[in-house]
């Protein structure tokens, strides 16, 4: 009987001190992180990476490059109102700086020590504020096709702020007016134009017709309209850009090269590469490459 008395008393102690060692893991647990703006999910384990993906996109464009990639954990955003996700706090106004700052609270309350970020298209444009307006909150950021001002496609190099706004309206106002013929036409022909792998752009125009039209338009003008260019030089982490030249755009080669090399010539840590042969989504039509210099990107010291 005694020994089943201290038995029984082991037992409890045990589990009492069980229960003690994981009050901060059920702590966690029961208070996730909240946001109306975006939400995140994790896959994996390993040092920690932010996904961030572009307008009108889901983490789906990320898949392919966490499998091939594994030992890290991948923290995967998820913008309000893009890809059939609830609109949330992105009802009104600027969509693309709010994000930006709610991704940086993310990695303060998850307690993340400096991340490495990615982001493509949109999301390098958040990437870029989260590291000119947080640069102590991650480690190293890349860039995937997207230039740190939009406006200077748009409306032309040396264009004025006006112009710029002018253009940017006029392109929010032409996707807002559009039927739902015409944005089905408009969304086909545009993933067309940004993935080069036809077994892909299903998933890609699945995300955008799921997208608020609303938000979406305004996100769109705001990239076009936000110049980065001037918070560039507050970035002190490296900084890698992944970049493609669109058949659109018929100049040579090292002409397109050194418009890159101007727009970021103020980041201090910088690494451009040129990638041949992709359009806009380099991770689903070149992905081995794109994976290649994802996983050197990471392991660098």
């Amino acid at each position: 009987m005694r020994s089943t008395f201290f038995t029984r008393r082991s037992l409890l102690a045990a589990a009492a001190f069980s229960l003690t060692a994981f009050l901060p893991l059920a702590e966690a647990l029961a208070a996730p992180f909240e946001s109306s703006r975006i939400t995140v999910r994790t896959e994996g384990s390993g040092p920690d990476v932010i996904l961030i993906p572009g307008l009108n996109s889901s983490p789906r464009a990320w898949a392919s490059t966490v499998a091939a990639l594994p030992g890290y954990r991948y923290h995967l955003v998820q913008v309000s109102g893009f890809a059939g996700q609830p609109i949330g706090g992105n009802k009104e106004g600027n969509v693309a700086a709010p994000v930006a700052d709610e991704i940086a609270r993310y990695i303060k309350e998850a307690g993340l020590k400096q991340p490495a970020v990615i982001g493509h298209s949109m999301g390098g444009t958040m990437g870029m504020m989260l590291a000119a307006r947080y640069p102590d909150a991650l480690s190293r950021l890349m860039v995937v096709d997207m230039v740190p001002y939009l406006g200077t496609f748009f409306a032309g190099p040396g264009a004025p702020a006006e112009k710029v706004e002018a253009v940017a309206n006029a392109t929010m106002a032409g996707i807002r007016n559009a039927t739902p013929e015409q944005r089905s036409a408009n969304t086909s022909a545009t993933i067309a134009g940004m993935v080069n792998t036809e077994s892909m752009r299903a998933g890609a125009i699945a995300d955008s017709a799921a997208s608020d039209l609303d938000v979406s338009s305004r996100a769109y003008r705001e990239l076009i309209v936000t110049n980065l260019i001037p918070e560039l030089g507050k970035i002190t982490k490296p900084v890698t850009v992944l970049y493609v030249q669109p058949k659109s755009v018929p100049i040579p080669a090292e002409q397109f090269d050194y418009v890159y090399k101007s727009a970021y010539a103020p980041v201090k840590s910088l690494t451009l590469k040129r990638i041949p042969d992709s359009a806009h989504f380099i991770m689903w039509d070149q992905p081995q490459r794109f994976q290649s210099e994802v996983k050197a990107f990471l392991a660098a010291p």
